[in-house]
């Protein structure tokens, strides 16, 4: 694996995930109490043995890159590193990145002095563990120019992938993008070549792209200058190397979600809680997922009432109800509230109680959850000031609703109150 340079694709503006991504860059979207999206492919290169990993970012870069300082500092004995690139404009190209190609084509100067064999190329807000040295095996093993990951789907989120169908050996033969209809039936493959079981080959006959790449260095070096109008890997890039390169699947037949929306984001970290067995784990001691070591104190909860919950550490909760829901670090919940099927994103400091006390007596609102509020269905993001006798319940079953200046927004009926909002007392959503 020390032949494997990993490069992780930040994402654009990250416009179907606003507001969580008004203030930080897609990947630095904090995920399950306590982690962010990007530690999920940085976790899964350093169990892989791949320490030499680029982060290509392009907006709102800023909580990533102290993310990232903060968390993966290998050993000056090693060439392991975390690195961030920011998009940058130089005076042979002096525009932004304008796809996932382009962003590797415009860093390929400082990629190809690297002694590698391969590029691992990865997206930053993907939940899934995947062990990318079988993935690079097999690429070698049949000596592919590309190797794209692949995963089985079933007719009803077919059409919202981009499909492909492989020969008998394994080989991608031909590509659609989000096909519909008639275009979606002829993408219909024998999943069984890539060891599914006859039943699960019935039911799902397609194979769909993860986004997820394995180039030979040279190959990708040659595609990405070939042609300088194409900027997308998925889109251009590899549909039309599928001719003369020989591009092979790579069957990952386990949970894999991309959190690209509000809704996916929302139900991938509530499934978290799932008991017995939740689709994906935090807890899996061969393979764990890697953050900030932040050395908080144990989360305190007084007189509470907690049923299928994740709570993070350096929490406070008096006399509440928590129900199917997930809380941040040092969230701060007061006596008489009811949470329930939400997502608390926490807080990035603590309120001295003199602090809290007095901005209570200048009528401000201490940061957290005040008394006998009601929050239902809903993602609070981090630092929020939610006063008392609060109902964030989306009462008129609004979906979709912009309230920016009342600090929220309505996606898919989830509210999405914003970082840092202040919501006052006896407010109803």
């Amino acid at each position: 694996m020390k032949k494997v340079l990993a490069i992780i694709l930040g994402g654009g503006a990250g416009t179907r995930l606003y507001p969580l991504t008004k203030l930080r860059a897609k990947p630095a979207v904090p995920v399950a109490g306590k982690y962010r999206l990007i530690d999920i492919p940085v976790s899964n290169c350093i169990n892989s043995e791949i320490f030499k990993i680029y982060v290509l970012t392009q907006f709102n870069s800023a909580s990533l890159n102290r993310h990232i300082a903060r968390t993966y500092n290998f050993s000056g004995f090693s060439e392991g590193f975390v690195e961030v690139l920011a998009a940058q404009q130089t005076p042979e190209n002096p525009n932004w990145f304008q796809g996932t190609a382009d962003a590797v084509r415009q860093y390929l100067w400082m990629l190809e002095e690297w002694d590698v064999d391969e590029y691992l190329i990865l997206s930053g807000d993907h939940l899934y563990r995947m062990d990318y040295r079988q993935f690079i095996q097999r690429h070698r093993e049949t000596n592919a120019d590309i190797t794209l990951s692949v995963i089985p789907i079933d007719n009803r989120r077919a059409s919202d992938f981009g499909l492909m169908k492989i020969n008998d050996a394994g080989r991608v033969v031909d590509f659609s993008e989000k096909p519909k209809g008639e275009a979606l039936a002829k993408m219909q493959v024998d999943t069984t070549i890539l060891g599914l079981t006859k039943e699960q080959a019935e039911q799902q006959p397609y194979i769909a792209s993860m986004g997820i790449y394995v180039f030979k260095k040279d190959v990708l070096i040659k595609l990405l200058r070939e042609k300088l109008e194409r900027t997308d890997f998925g889109k251009e890039i590899i549909p039309d190397a599928a001719q003369d390169y020989n591009i092979q699947a790579y069957l990952f037949d386990d949970y894999w979600e991309d959190i690209g929306t509000i809704e996916a984001f929302y139900n991938a970290n509530l499934a978290l809680t799932q008991q017995p067995q939740p689709p994906f784990s935090f807890y899996d001691e061969e393979a764990p997922i890697y953050t900030r070591p932040r050395y908080l104190p144990p989360t305190k909860l007084l007189d509470c009432h907690v049923t299928e919950s994740i709570i993070g550490e350096g929490c406070i909760l008096k006399n509440c109800r928590i129900q199917h829901s997930v809380l941040g670090v040092r969230s701060r919940i007061e006596s008489g509230c009811i949470i329930e099927e939400s997502l608390l994103m926490g807080a990035d400091f603590y309120q001295a109680s003199v602090e809290r006390q007095c901005s209570i007596d200048k009528g401000d609102l201490p940061v957290g959850i005040g008394t006998d509020t009601i929050i239902r269905r809903a993602i609070i993001d981090k630092n929020a000031r939610i006063g008392h006798d609060v109902k964030i319940i989306n009462k008129d079953n609004v979906q979709e609703a912009d309230r920016e200046s009342q600090g929220f927004y309505i996606r898919s009926g989830i509210v999405v109150v914003l970082k840092g909002a202040v919501i006052t007392d006896g407010t109803i959503i």
